[in-house]
């Protein structure tokens, strides 16, 4: 039997706060809340953006962001998110030039319209693997 004072019998010490639990929109698509890259993401294709001119790497992750949301490969360059990133239009085509010259991305270009960026696996087999233990992994 447990004495009236006891302070493990008035639960209601131990409740949380409700303001820990405050619902966050789910429609929010602010780069800023809540948003994440979807995984995975091949570290070959990572490592070789990173070594190209510009901002490739840059929008390299924006189409990679895209094609977690989208669920596939295929995706388009929107600019609020661009902008997120620091980015013009015409950084963005450059460094989209730069990963359709390394083979990382295919466009389909259209006349008046942003083209159709579809993400490519590392060309050359580059094995993830290899690249791992490059740099000191298991």
């Amino acid at each position: 039997m447990s004495a009236p004072n006891d302070p493990f019998c008035d639960l209601t010490r131990l409740q949380i706060p409700g303001q820990f639990f405050a619902k966050q929109s789910s429609r929010s698509r602010s780069p800023c809340r809540g948003a994440f890259l979807k995984g995975p993401i091949p570290w070959p294709w990572l490592a070789r953006a990173a070594k190209l001119p510009g901002r490739a790497l840059h929008v390299g992750l924006v189409l990679w962001f895209r094609a977690g949301l989208a669920r596939g490969r295929t995706v388009t360059l929107p600019g609020p998110i661009l902008e997120s990133m620091g980015m013009d239009r015409h950084a963005a085509g450059r460094g989209l030039n730069a990963l359709e010259e390394a083979h990382l991305v295919a466009m389909e270009r259209h006349p008046g319209r942003k083209p159709l960026v579809t993400i490519l696996d590392c060309p050359n087999g580059d094995s993830a693997a290899a690249t791992v233990r490059e740099i000191g992994g298991p």
